[in-house]
This record gives structure tokens, C-alpha cells and sequence, in this order.
């Protein structure tokens, strides 16, 4: 009987421990919430975090939950932006998950700027009933399970990072097929942009954001950082032939020593990409069915910057760049382009010929 008692009286103890303990559990989480109404930046647990809105028309908030977490509620607004995510953008993976009610008018979105030149940009997820942002597309990129169609649009007199009236340029992924969860890999983005002309400039803040515009919706949802990207699982077309045209494709593996070296790929004396480097090596390709009079092309050198380009494909040939014989930006012999070639790098401004 006593043993029967005390196991009774024990296991009460336990469960009036289990009830204080989740109260305080739920009283914590209650209590670290914190819920904005105004404009500001900030860190919450971890995660960078920014809110703004246009102006005093209808009511939006944004409360901070733990981790990456984050939910917004809106109505009869304006405009506003929210989310969490960095105080610096990156070239990363970015891994999403949530619930998200766009209404008529609102995205799910990567979101962030740079500057010189000064960007904003969006990779769009999700959307309500109308698709952003208009205009047409110049074509689209293929990442993460989907298609986007690409967007470049420029705003003039417009709120930005800097002010109140600047001009700028917005670019713009927006998905075809909406979800509310995944990874985005921004490599395969930014690249595609860069072999339009649409250059990024130094990062400032990237988050996932939820905006609005003219509409009431809501969104719960939670952001983290998948690690770096290298951008070599993309393809992207253009809404307008290339110079050189046809089926097949061709493929540069290169590199930069800093992150900000760009390449052109020049087919029969015609640009038709630029991209943007990463440190490590990355495939990037363009639908081009030439196999010879092909120069990649190092177009921005400065201090510690040079390329180093691995090989090309072209017409399914893999051709090594230190068997090429064409190379004007190696330094050799006291001088760029003063030896034989016969090398991957580029250290000046210059062109390996395939």
C-alpha cells in the first residue's frame, strides 16, 4: 500500500512539474514574441529584421517568433515590406517553410539591394491573384524544381535604402508555379541575371520578405541559411535570339580569386552573357550551338582580381584552357599577354580563345 501510494504521489509531483514547467515554457515563448507596427531594423534571435510600410493607410504588424520565424497580418494598406533574414546579403542558399495568403496583391519573396549600382531585388515564391510585377519578360532561368520568368524594371523619385526620391534599377525572378516552402539557391539567380547585362552591386540586407501592395493578406513563416552556392545547376533562355544561335549549348567552368570578377562569353565577335564570378568553380551556360571562334573574356580587372578558367564545352567538346594557344590577359614575359598562352588565368583584362 505505501509503495502504491508514493508511486501515485510521485507521479502527480511529476505532472503538476510538467504543468509548471509548459506554462513557463509558453510563457516564455509569449513573452520573447514581439510584435512591430513601426519602421525600424533590428536583430531578433539571430536573424536580422526589417520592417517598413509606405505610410498610415489601413494596419499591418509583424511579430518576431523564434529563430528565422516570423508572421505578418495586413489589411487596406499601401505598400509595406517585412522579414528576417541578414543585415549583409550573400551568394547562399536560402531554405524557407510556412504558410503565406497573398491576397490580390501581395509576395513572398528573396529580397534585398545593393549597392553601386544601387539594386532592388526580388526572387518571388509565392503571390496572390495578380502576378508581379508586369511589363514583359526577357526571358526566364530554371532552379530549385521551377521556372522564373525574369523581370528588369526601373523606378524613378522612389523610396529606397538611401532615401526618399532615388532612381534605380528592380530585377526580378518570379516563379511559375507558387510555393511556400524550398530552397532558393541565389547563384543560380544572380548569374542569369548577369548573362542579361543585370549586374549586382555590393550586398546590403537580403531577407525573406512577405510584402503587400493595395491588399490585406497574412503570412507565418520561417527562414535559415542553407550555406553557401556556387550557381552550377541553372539554365537560362532569352526571350530574344543570341548572337550565334541554335540547340546546342555552351558551358564555361570558371572562377574568381575575389567574387567580383566578371566574364563575358563572346560568340563570332558578339557578347552573349556576362556573368559574375564566385571563388569557387561554377558551370555557366547559354543556349549556343557554336564550337569554335568562342573567347572568354575578363572585362573588370583591378587589385586582386584575376580568373581562372577551368575548360569549356561547346557542341558537348570539352576544351582545357591551358591547351589554348589565344590567351591576351595571362601575364607572361613581364606583360599581359606576352607568352605563349597555354595557361588559365587571366590576370589582366583579356580573352582566352577557344
Amino acid at each position: 500500500m505505501f509503495n502504491s501510494i508514493a508511486r501515485r504521489k510521485s507521479a502527480l509531483t511529476k505532472s503538476a512539474v510538467a504543468v509548471v514547467v509548459t506554462a513557463l515554457g509558453l510563457y516564455a515563448t509569449a513573452a520573447s514574441a514581439q510584435t512591430i507596427t513601426s519602421n525600424q531594423t533590428g536583430t531578433n534571435n539571430g536573424y536580422y529584421y526589417s520592417f517598413w510600410k509606405q505610410d498610415n493607410n489601413g494596419s499591418v504588424s509583424m511579430t518576431l517568433g523564434s529563430g528565422g520565424n516570423y508572421s505578418t497580418n495586413w489589411s487596406g494598406i499601401n505598400n509595406f515590406t517585412a522579414g528576417k533574414g541578414w543585415s549583409t546579403g550573400a551568394r547562399r542558399n536560402i531554405t524557407f517553410s510556412g504558410s503565406f495568403n497573398g491576397g490580390n496583391n501581395g509576395y513572398l519573396a528573396i529580397y534585398g539591394w545593393t549597392t553601386s549600382p544601387l539594386i532592388e531585388y526580388y526572387i518571388v515564391e509565392n503571390y496572390g491573384s495578380w502576378t508581379p510585377p508586369g511589363g514583359s519578360s526577357l526571358g526566364t532561368v530554371t532552379s530549385d524544381g521551377g521556372t522564373y520568368n525574369i523581370y528588369k524594371l526601373h523606378r524613378s523619385n522612389a523610396p529606397c535604402i538611401t532615401g526618399n526620391n532615388c532612381d534605380f534599377d528592380q530585377f526580378w525572378s518570379v516563379r511559375t508555379t507558387k510555393r511556400s516552402s524550398g530552397t532558393v539557391n541565389t547563384c543560380n539567380h544572380f548569374n542569369a541575371w548577369a548573362s542579361k547585362g543585370m549586374n549586382l552591386g555590393t550586398f546590403n540586407y537580403q531577407i525573406l520578405e512577405t510584402e503587400g501592395y493595395q491588399s490585406s493578406g497574412s503570412s507565418n513563416v520561417t527562414v535559415g541559411d542553407g550555406g553557401s552556392c556556387s550557381g552550377g545547376s541553372s539554365s537560362s533562355s532569352s526571350s530574344s535570339s543570341s548572337g550565334g544561335g541554335g540547340s546546342g549549348t555552351i558551358t564555361v567552368r570558371a572562377r574568381g580569386t575575389s567574387g567580383q570578377e566578371q566574364i563575358q562569353l563572346v560568340v563570332n565577335n558578339t557578347t552573349v552573357a556576362t556573368w559574375t564570378l564566385t571563388t569557387s568553380y561554377a558551370n555557366y551556360t547559354v543556349n549556343n550551338s557554336a564550337t569554335s571562334n568562342i573567347l572568354v573574356k575578363f572585362i573588370n580587372d583591378a587589385s586582386n582580381r584575376d580568373v581562372q578558367v577551368d575548360y569549356i564545352i561547346a557542341g558537348g567538346q570539352t576544351k582545357q584552357a591551358e591547351s589554348q594557344t589565344y590567351n591576351t590577359g595571362v601575364y607572361q614575359n613581364g606583360s599581359c599577354g606576352g607568352g605563349s598562352g597555354h595557361s588559365e588565368w587571366l590576370n589582366c583584362n583579356g580573352a582566352i580563345g577557344f
